[in-house]
């Protein structure tokens, strides 16, 4: 449990709800992302629009180590390379089934969020004191869009976590304004959170 009075410095913030942004439009693919590094390669070299340069300084690496990997020379990128190649292929691969998803949510179907944290409470006449939940609970289409807004404009997490605690108050502890009329829920040192679409 995490002590709500703890004045210590807070280690660096992890992404984790653009993390966890990403993972939720990657589940929504309808085929599995190429796996194997020559596959990957070439799949972000016709993305790149076959500049082998181009892809190089994308990746981090000089232009002969993507033409090895292309003419299947090199098969087992190191760590970084590996990573890199996971993370772009990914975050390329079926740019419409992901914006399809992104509209849905953003303008019928809304999200689902599961979240640890520590939620922390402004509510006159609350006693409900700050701990840590475990909350899923829907996110309405309106908060999905500027959600998605936010993270399509290049927010941090710090940009983002206001929206999200708004999005959960609304659904999980008001219940959409039907009770705890202006209360203001806050979460901080997020152990895990997931999206899906």
């Amino acid at each position: 449990m995490i002590d709500s009075n703890d004045t210590q410095p807070l280690a660096p913030r992890r992404n984790r709800v653009l993390d966890a942004l990403k993972r939720a439009e990657r589940k929504v693919f309808t085929r599995p992302a190429p796996k194997s590094a020559k596959a990957q390669i070439e799949f972000l070299y016709t993305r790149a629009k076959k500049s082998t340069k181009a892809l190089a300084e994308q990746l981090g690496v000089s232009s002969r180590t993507v033409q090895r990997y292309r003419a299947g020379q090199q098969t087992k990128p190191q760590k970084k390379l590996h990573a890199a190649l996971v993370e772009e292929t990914e975050s390329q691969w079926q740019p419409q089934v992901r914006a399809q998803a992104r509209e849905r949510a953003a303008t019928s179907s809304g999200m689902m969020v599961e979240v640890t944290a520590y939620f922390g409470f402004t509510c006159t006449g609350s006693s409900d004191d700050g701990r840590e939940r475990t909350i899923t609970t829907p996110i309405s289409p309106t908060y999905a869009a500027q959600i998605l807004q936010l993270q399509e404009a290049g927010a941090t997490e710090e940009d983002l976590h206001p929206i999200v605690a708004e999005a959960i108050t609304e659904s999980y502890f008001t219940e959409w304004g039907t009770r705890a009329d202006g209360l203001r829920a806050d979460f901080t040192h997020v152990r895990s959170i997931d999206f899906e679409f």
